[in-house]
């Protein structure tokens, strides 16, 4: 079935928590409350496939797909891997991917080997921790948070953690405008951001089921941590605290106490966005792990070519579009009888009224190449340009489409089979293309000839086409 992506509202998040619950990608953006949280900001979409979730957010003007989110594990999610990269195919849209954990990136590397642009940001790694660690603060390496502990103890015997739900919202709240001040006293507008997110967050959580808890000192709040479970890592997507000495620790203590151990063995406390104190804080921690978020740009063939081949296949070449093929060129494109079968009208694109100059649709040609659209290829037979052969929609999983069209007082001859049969040749053996794929409307009766001539297998059809294949070994 093909993916079809639609806008995710905040309500829609609640329907998704069961594979935000059984993931164990360990990254804090597969959190049903950062997606509350920060969408408005990234502009989700969302697709179910293979039984996994795929988010796709838009990045200037183009779509950025997140990691499949599966409840069955690696098997399903590069299922959807494929599913996302035929949707890309199908709708001439690039393909990124965004947000990939370290624990799958061998995935991708292997599925597109050296043909890979990877990226990551230093700012954005997540840091992992122990859960054990911060339930004991053990050993010499966290004497400085024990005896923050041990000295907050001190000042406040009275103080209670106590486990909070839905139901203490309106207190969370008011504990939050109190936070406000301060927060908002830093002057940035990521704290302005953060705390318009953390209130955004209230409603949803027991929708969600959000783990929280807060410590009381004399009965009030003065601090509040909230949290998800996600597969074994404890996810902390809130933990905000007044000023009382030692109350953070105390309170990362108590968070993971109540709701690590068992299944539930590590804590994922974010990124530090950059902020250098915010580092160093998550640093004194001792994470046993910093959790990159690679961005992944798979490369295909036609990304790396430079210029047109030039091949003689037959009694045929096919080549660039020579300057003075403007006019035949013209009589192609403008054709309607050739074109009714070639699934692409002109005049989808062109914004003038009357025909446009011979030379318009040299230069679209050109265009098309250089934004690695397709490789379009003349036609020639002893110099004269006679129809144009095509490699197109290409995808990643190594495969590309071919196309074929012809002055009408050159069909019928065998040009068109030996102009496919070099397209093909070349796709395979120059551009190491595993499957080239074809098609034609049923009612073209020629095309079907040429395919099957060329060498194309048919592998079946629908109301509007009949389909084909090749492959280097076929």
């Amino acid at each position: 079935m093909a993916i079809e992506f639609k806008t995710l509202e905040t309500d829609d998040v609640t329907a998704l928590v069961p594979w935000f619950e059984a993931h164990n990608l360990r990254l804090s953006v597969y959190t049903a409350a950062y997606i509350i949280m920060w969408d408005r900001h990234i502009a989700l979409q969302y697709a179910e496939t293979e039984g996994c979730i795929v988010f796709c957010e838009k990045f200037r003007g183009a779509p950025r797909f997140y990691y499949p989110v599966s409840k069955d594990g690696e098997g399903a999610e590069l299922k959807a891997v494929a599913a996302v990269e035929e949707y890309c195919r199908k709708n001439g849209a690039r393909l990124h991917w965004t947000n990939v954990p370290r624990t799958r990136l061998g995935n991708l590397t292997e599925r597109y080997g050296a043909d890979l642009h990877i990226k990551s940001y230093l700012k954005w790694r997540d840091y992992l921790y122990a859960a054990a660690d911060f339930r004991e603060y053990p050993g010499k390496k966290f004497s400085g948070q024990r005896n923050h502990v041990n000295k907050f103890k001190k000042l406040y015997p009275q103080y209670k953690f106590e486990i909070l739900t839905g139901e203490n919202a309106g207190e969370i709240r008011e504990f939050f405008k109190e936070y406000e001040h301060k927060q908002l006293a830093k002057g940035t507008a990521i704290a302005k951001a953060e705390m318009e997110a953390a209130f955004r967050l209230l409603p949803y959580m027991d929708k969600i089921g959000m783990k929280a808890g807060g410590i009381r000192i004399d009965g009030k709040l003065a601090s509040v941590t909230m949290g998800e479970v996600c597969g074994d890592t404890l996810m902390v997507d809130i933990e905000k605290a007044l000023d009382f000495e030692g109350i953070y620790p105390v309170t990362a203590q108590e968070f993971a106490r109540a709701y690590t151990g068992g299944a539930v063995q590590f804590i994922n406390r974010e990124d530090d966005a950059g902020d250098r104190g915010l580092r160093k804080s998550k640093l004194q921690y001792n994470p046993v792990a910093r959790l990159d978020k690679y961005n992944l740009t798979p490369l295909r063939p036609i990304d790396e070519m430079t210029e047109i081949p030039h091949i003689k296949h037959g009694r045929v070449e096919i080549g660039e579009f020579r300057e003075d093929c403007a006019g035949e060129l013209f009589r192609l494109e403008t054709d309607s009888q050739t074109n009714r079968f070639w699934g692409y009208d002109w005049r989808t694109d062109y914004k003038g009224e009357d025909l446009p100059a011979p030379e318009y649709f040299l230069n679209c040609k050109r265009k098309i190449f250089a934004a690695k659209e397709e490789v379009p290829m003349g036609v020639f037979l002893a110099g004269t340009l006679i129809g144009e052969v095509v490699l197109h929609n290409f995808g990643y999983g190594s495969e590309c489409e071919v196309g074929i069209r012809l002055l009408p007082e050159y069909r019928k001859k065998g040009y068109a089979a030996e102009a496919v049969e070099a397209a093909v040749d070349y796709a395979f053996f120059e551009l190491n293309i595993d499957k080239v794929i074809a098609k034609c409307f049923k009612q073209n009766a020629d095309s079907r000839k040429c395919l099957l001539s060329a060498g194309m297998r048919e592998c079946g059809g629908d109301e509007t086409y009949f389909y084909f294949y090749k492959t280097p070994a076929t």
